[in-house]
């Protein structure tokens, strides 16, 4: 088995293990009796650790991945943490494919008990292409990507992708940079245009930007520290637009600081049986430049239960909170939106709260909770089989939203209440200010039930097709009574 490009590993008593070349490498057959002879014996010491098919992958970087295989001290835990190793180096993004192979140590070292690890790997080319499509929060897309993995030999990759979809297109330039044996620590840059069109708010939007973000961990944490500058267009969809979105249409630069943390114990982030997750993002705009200044707050929480009979109780709840600095209002691309599949169900998407002649302009402060029962189908095939990645789906989703710098919050207004010029009318006394308009928060809530069929799309995405019940509807709401279908990543 051996290869000229093959290379070694050997450790050293105080130093952990050293790279070095062996250009004559080989694995040397044994009789069956001497293997199994070392694999009967309880103690076992991996001598050496080969690597063959390492073109431009520096040393250091596998060296780290691979140096919890020195540490087995039996038979089961030099395959448990080949096995880990082999999903590290993987994980890389750097090689096709691993195998790995472990058998007796043999040469004039070699210990009784000692084994020999061999990786054969195969290095992705230098240049790769990919085609493929994905599903976002009710749209779809066509993906173009180049990519140049494993630039300079330590798993850096650059990385051009055009996205054409249903509501956006896209193209951008990134590149990314872990740190050599920590690779949840890593660095990137993106550059990038997006054009997106808003139907519900008779808006489109075209961002071009660029964006530097730090991902790290701490303890059972994630963090990303980012800065991003872009530079906003917006404009009219419709030529039936609402006098609200064309005062919004215009240029805008923003440059903001944002930290996201990150708990995450689930099982899968695509209908996860058991485990929770917790997500905090704040984000500052104003400080570091640019004519958009505001402080924004939201938060995830999702937990999840297993139940009898293969079933799952999942409850999420969502909320944010957004602060205009200064005297100018919020931009309508900053502020927060709410209904749809997706969120609220039995509304249609983001028709809830403030709107002006039909066209939505989101608010600055929202929540929305959700409770659903996920139980198998009930004459599902056998186990592992195409049935399991349906489930029955009962759900019950509240949430309300609305604004607060000015009186319309677009809710607690019935659909008899007043209507001038195309606005909802909620006459909220002048002096009451935020506090009046965060307990409205908590007044004629939104919420809907019913039922229906999930299906999980690998752990990529999941579609449901639902009977929505929509209840405590307001004036203003646009609402999707009966069957409602939906296709997205994340899901109330």
């Amino acid at each position: 088995m051996g290869t000229v490009h093959a290379r070694s590993l050997d450790p050293l008593p105080m130093n952990g293990p050293d790279f070095g070349s062996h250009d004559d490498a080989d694995l040397v057959e044994v009789e069956p009796q001497k293997k199994q002879e070392i694999l009967e014996n309880k103690d076992v010491v991996v001598q050496r650790v080969h690597f063959e098919g390492l073109g431009r992958t520096k040393d250091d970087l596998i060296a780290h991945e691979i140096g919890q295989v020195f540490k087995a001290k039996n038979l089961i835990e030099v395959m448990r943490k080949s096995h880990e190793a082999r999903e590290k180096l993987l994980r890389l993004g750097v090689f096709r494919n691993v195998e790995v192979l472990i058998d007796t140590c043999e040469g004039e070292d070699a210990l009784p008990n000692g084994l020999d690890v061999t990786f054969e790997v195969t290095e992705l080319r230098r240049l790769t292409g990919s085609y493929n499509t994905m599903v976002g929060n009710n749209e779809g897309s066509m993906v173009l990507g180049l990519k140049l993995p494993n630039l300079f030999g330590r798993a850096e990759k650059m990385t051009f992708q055009f996205s054409y979809g249903t509501k956006e297109t896209s193209y951008g330039l990134s590149f990314f940079k872990p740190q050599v044996g920590n690779f949840e620590r890593n660095f990137s840059v993106n550059l990038y245009k997006v054009t997106g069109q808003f139907p519900w708010s008779s808006l489109r939007e075209t961002d071009r930007g660029v964006s530097a973000e730090i991902n790290f961990p701490i303890w059972k944490t994630s963090h990303t520290l980012k800065w991003e500058g872009v530079w906003r267009e917006l404009g009219c969809l419709a030529r039936t637009a609402s006098f609200a979105i064309r005062e919004e249409s215009g240029h805008t630069l923003k440059s903001s600081l944002s930290h996201t943390m990150v708990i995450d114990s689930r099982n899968t982030s695509i209908l996860p049986k058991r485990g929770a997750l917790l997500k905090i993002n704040q984000e500052l705009a104003g400080y570091t430049g640019g004519d958009v200044s505001f402080l924004k707050e939201d938060f995830e929480l999702q937990l999840n239960k297993q139940l009898a009979w293969d079933s799952v109780l999942s409850t999420s709840l969502w909320g944010g909170m957004l602060v205009p600095i200064g005297d100018k209002p919020s931009s309508i691309a900053d502020r927060f939106y709410l209904g749809g599949p997706t969120s609220v169900r039995g509304f249609s998407m983001y028709s809830i709260g403030p709107q002006s002649e039909g066209d939505y302009l989101g608010g600055e402060a929202y929540w929305a909770g959700g409770m659903h029962l996920y139980t198998p189908l009930p004459f599902r095939p056998g186990r592992g089989g195409f049935g399991d990645l349906f489930r029955t789906h009962f759900f019950l989703n509240a949430g309300n939203l609305c604004n607060l710098n000015y009186g319309n919050c677009g809710f607690c207004s019935s659909r008899s209440d007043r209507v001038r010029n195309g606005f909802s009318i909620s006459f909220i006394p002048t002096g009451e200010g935020p506090r009046a308009h965060l307990r409205r928060l908590a007044e004629c809530i939104r919420w809907s039930y019913g039922a229906g069929i999930v299906l999980r799309l690998g752990n990529i995405a999941r579609l449901e097709l639902n009977y929505c019940i929509p209840m405590g509807v307001q004036s203003g709401d646009r609402i999707c009574d009966g069957v409602q279908f939906g296709a997205g990543i994340r899901f109330l």
